[in-house]
């Protein structure tokens, strides 16, 4: 089903459907960007890795693993805007693969626990230890990475407000400008202070602070996966206007919910008085969906007062 589009009917049948690809569904205005970014922290990946290992450092490790999971939370998000481009040929995904950026952004989310457990595991490791951890190379590559993570999050920031899968890999990008800075100040701090624990105590604050982030995008998407209305919507209100529209006597199983980031889709049947009423309710419908609610794809069936053509549903 294409975006954009409302689908009405009257009696016993909706509307028509179009199964083609919505051109401007919110991931896919970013995919340009999210290349970029991909490339800008794949190529970064490396080089941390690199100088955590040699460095003894946790926290720059820690940061080399964000780094690790932003490269498969981009890639990911890359490769998702591209299979929610695609039309479907097979005939069975009716509203198309819009959802494969739910999953990508999903995979952020897991990627993002993963690593916070990582790190704490590894902190608690090293109690009791006197760990050696140059901090030449802390102070360096983490400075050069919070360069180049704020070039990436200005890049994405915009989209993060727009697309779930964008705002999955804005938030790791996020993280890593966090751990970025962290793995800086725990290089000066143990340069002033001599003491190796400041690493330590940086890398579990960047675990935690990614891990309440992951949390907060994982309710996202159990939201949208578990089909529920879009945030900030009212439905008792979309009930209330919707029998507000002329020639309306009722409206009964109403369904609103979050295709996709940008896509709202609703279904409803309303109750009309008078027969000759049936085309200009839907048009009001439909209208009043769109400008009101931001419901762009609605199938509204439209039914007679007092037929027993179509009985509510019973879940």
């Amino acid at each position: 089903m294409g975006a954009g589009h409302s689908h009405g009917g009257s009696g016993n049948s909706s509307g028509g459907h179009n199964h083609g690809v919505a051109a401007g569904h919110a991931g896919g205005k970013y995919r340009r960007r999210l290349a970029v970014s991909f490339g800008l922290i794949a190529v970064f990946f490396v080089v941390e890795l690199i100088f955590g290992l040699l460095s003894g450092s946790l926290s720059l490790l820690s940061d080399a693993g964000h780094m690790a999971a932003d490269v498969v939370a981009l890639g990911a998000a890359l490769a998702a805007t591209k299979i929610a481009a695609r039309s479907d040929r097979s005939g069975h995904r009716t509203f198309g693969s819009y959802r494969a950026e739910i999953f990508a952004s999903g995979l952020a989310v897991l990627l993002m626990l993963g690593l916070s457990i990582y790190i704490m595991v590894e902190a608690i490791g090293r109690i009791g230890e006197d760990p050696h951890i140059e901090t030449g190379p802390m102070i360096i590559v983490g400075a050069i990475g919070l360069v180049i993570n704020v070039i990436v999050m200005f890049l994405l920031r915009s989209g993060a407000s727009e697309s779930i899968n964008v705002k999955g890999a804005y938030l790791e990008v996020v993280a890593d400008t966090a751990g970025s800075v962290g793995v800086i100040a725990a290089g000066l701090l143990i340069m002033w202070t001599g003491s190796p624990w400041w690493d330590t105590i940086v890398a579990v604050a960047i675990g935690l602070f990614v891990m309440v982030r992951a949390v907060m995008l994982g309710r996202q998407v159990l939201s949208i996966l578990s089909q529920h209305a879009p945030p900030g919507l009212d439905v008792d209100r979309v009930y209330a206007d919707l029998r507000t529209v002329p020639g309306v006597a009722d409206v009964h199983d109403l369904h609103v919910w979050v295709l996709t980031s940008g896509m709202n889709v609703a279904t409803a049947h309303i109750v009309a008085h008078n027969a000759q009423d049936h085309p200009a309710i839907l048009t009001a419908a439909r209208t009043l969906l769109r400008d009101e609610f931001g419901i762009e794809h609605a199938t509204l069936q439209v039914e007679q007062e007092a037929s027993h053509e179509c009985q509510e549903a019973t879940w």
